[in-house]
């Protein structure tokens, strides 16, 4: 029976139990990591976890020095550090564990009616990586974009609405084509590679015991999949950023 998600209509509308308690739960985990690496901040004996903080951000900089001048992108360290920090913490919940439960027709949670999509019963999987619902990937990207475009218009006015029709108004189609393609890119990229990490993990348990050493080597390398995807989305981001509030000719900030 394939796992479905715990859908509930609150005034006619859709959510998503199982990823509402998963994107508190990373961001509580975000936040206690980051918590606890500046507790005893120090220069002289910095913690362990300090020293991974610093490195994290040491990264991110490195990131934003890559698309644009660090002064210019100084003011996003923060948006970069946060988004690979959620991320990266994202992609990793759905390796370790699942929590699946067995629910017939009619179940209620919290007083509300589960949805089952016309099933008597179902497995419900309460616990999987919130980047793996293409929700989750496309409202990270839709705060991506709308920053960058207020950026863009606050720190680049002059040019940021005139590029879109430069060389040619001719090429406003194209421009226009290429910022819708931006967003899809960045959710539906993050999305796919999650979720099929996940769909893969499902089939290797069902091989049973069998399954073992290859779910070993899978975990392991989906761990380098959802880093590489937390790092190209935040190097993205800061690209999608660098070309709003950057004069591409001059490279001047306006």
């Amino acid at each position: 029976m394939d796992h479905i998600s715990p859908i509930v209509h609150v005034a006619g509308i859709e959510f998503d139990l199982a990823v509402i308690a998963m994107i508190l739960i990373t961001s509580i985990l975000v936040f206690v990591l980051a918590k606890l690496a500046v507790r005893n901040i120090s220069v002289t004996n910095p913690t362990k976890l300090q020293n991974f903080l610093e490195w994290v951000i040491e990264f991110v900089q490195n990131i934003i020095g890559t698309s644009m001048d660090l002064k210019k992108g100084r003011p996003y360290l923060i948006l970069g550090l946060t988004l690979i920090m959620y991320i990266f913490v994202g992609d990793m919940l759905g390796l370790p564990l699942g929590i699946v439960t067995e629910v017939h027709h009619g179940a209620t949670f919290l007083g509300m009616d589960l949805f089952l999509d016309g099933e008597e019963e179902a497995h419900i999987a309460w616990w999987k990586s919130p980047t793996a619902d293409v929700a989750v990937t496309g409202a990270l990207t839709i705060i991506v974009v709308l920053l960058t475009h207020i950026e863009g218009l606050r720190l680049n006015t002059k040019h940021y609405l005139k590029h879109y029709v430069e060389p040619h108004w001719l090429f406003l189609p194209l421009a226009l084509i290429k910022e819708v393609s931006k967003p899809l890119s960045l959710a539906l990229r993050l999305y796919g590679n999650i979720f099929a990490g996940e769909v893969m993990i499902a089939v290797i348990l069902g091989m049973g015991v069998w399954g073992i050493p290859a779910l070993v080597v899978w975990q392991g390398f989906s761990v380098f999949v959802g880093a590489i995807q937390a790092f190209v989305f935040c190097m993205l981001t800061m690209v999608y950023m660098s070309q709003a509030i950057v004069h591409e000719e001059h490279g001047e900030q306006h």
